[in-house]
């Protein structure tokens, strides 16, 4: 990670419109198809939130907006990618813990397991300070239609909140909200974003 010169960047005139802005997060709904998922899910044995946090993951690496982040008052450039997923630990309460994205999914499968029981276990989060991280929150017990994330004015990063999956006759959805930092995208490049997630979810292979 390294600060950059935001005038040198596509987000020059972003930085300069919305850095000061004093609610500079949008937020973008969307209904995904998650039917392929759910089915891999069981057939493979792999749980369904590390596979929503893998697609999320590999979706945004081919954007190359995601690794440009607002910090405080800077404009900072990441080389990698993770994604937040957010743990219920052993004292009844939750955590937060970091999962670096990695393209070989059993790696990343592993990963996830080995760092959210960790963090289950132990009662502290695991950050990742030099990566750009996703930030998730699945609700995954509760029946919503959407969820627009806290904006603290400390953490800038992209934020994407989901409940429980519906199911009808012939597919199962899931309503997500994506909020980001308009400095860091546009509306554009965040609906391209939730697209190519739905696009890698619709063509998941294990």
């Amino acid at each position: 990670m390294k600060e950059i010169d935001p005038k040198e960047t596509s987000r020059a005139y972003a930085f300069e419109m919305w850095m000061k802005a004093p609610m500079p997060m949008v937020t973008i709904f969307k209904k995904l198809n998650v039917s392929r998922l759910l089915r891999i899910s069981k057939k493979h044995n792999l749980k369904f939130n590390m596979l929503m946090c893998y697609c999320i993951g590999r979706a945004a690496c081919k954007i190359k907006e995601f690794y440009l982040l607002p910090v405080g008052d800077k404009l900072i450039q990441y080389d990698s990618i993770a994604v937040n997923t957010i743990v219920a630990n052993k004292n009844g309460e939750v955590s937060s813990c970091d999962i670096p994205f990695i393209e070989d999914l059993s790696l990343f499968n592993r990963r996830y397991l080995e760092l959210t029981q960790q963090v289950a276990e132990s009662c502290t989060n695991y950050d990742i300070t030099d990566s750009m991280v996703i930030g998730t929150s699945a609700l995954v017990q509760y029946d919503v239609d959407g969820a627009v994330g806290m904006y603290s004015g400390i953490f800038n990063n992209p934020f994407m909140i989901w409940g429980k999956y519906k199911r009808n006759f012939f597919s199962s959805t899931l309503t997500i909200s994506f909020q980001f930092h308009h400095t860091q995208m546009d509306g554009a490049h965040a609906a391209s974003f939730l697209d190519r997630l739905q696009q890698e979810i619709l063509y998941f292979r294990v």
